[in-house]
């Protein structure tokens, strides 16, 4: 699995976002652990009240952040943030987050069909990276659905993008 390394700019969501640990109600890629949950309860909004998010690049590509804390590594719990990009910061509903991805190098990863719902993240940080002369930049990363992305019950059909901000590995 390996990536192509590209230059990103500043990157501006809206969107919602929880912190805990998603899967403890149920494991894996499904609907009804907390991730599954956040993007339900992200559609439903955009479906209704769609028109209050203003500047939005493209409604058809949908972010889902994973950001780690302190406490991530000793009880699993971690931020979760799914969103859509804006091109500017405007009266943005209270009910949404904003989050603002600094522009970085990542190392992006193309994801497809069973893949999507394996373990790629342990073969990214501790297969990849420390033999890529890599390191991680930031403590986040995220994925990137698209038109590419045909749902849960349509994975052989799918595929994702995962972005990781890295940098040259400093000795």
């Amino acid at each position: 699995m390996e990536p192509t390394i590209v230059e990103g700019n500043r990157i501006m969501l809206v969107g919602f976002s929880f912190f805990g640990d998603p899967f403890a109600a149920s494991g894996g890629w499904t609907e009804e652990n907390e991730i599954g949950r956040l993007w339900n309860r992200f559609v439903a909004y955009v479906t209704h009240h769609g028109d209050r998010i203003k500047h939005i690049k493209d409604p058809e590509v949908g972010y889902e952040v994973h950001i780690t804390h302190e406490e991530t590594t000793a009880k699993g719990h971690y931020e979760v943030f799914v969103g859509v990009e804006i091109a500017q910061l405007e009266d943005v509903p209270v009910e949404l987050s904003v989050k603002i991805l600094p522009p970085t190098k990542y190392a992006v990863f193309t994801l497809k069909g069973e893949q999507i719902t394996s373990d790629w993240p342990r073969m990214i940080y501790h297969e990849w990276m420390p033999t890529s002369g890599y390191q991680e930049a930031y403590p986040y990363m995220f994925e990137l659905y698209d038109q590419r992305f045909k749902g849960l019950k349509h994975l052989e059909a799918s595929a994702i993008d995962a972005y990781v901000p890295v940098r040259h590995h400093q000795h």
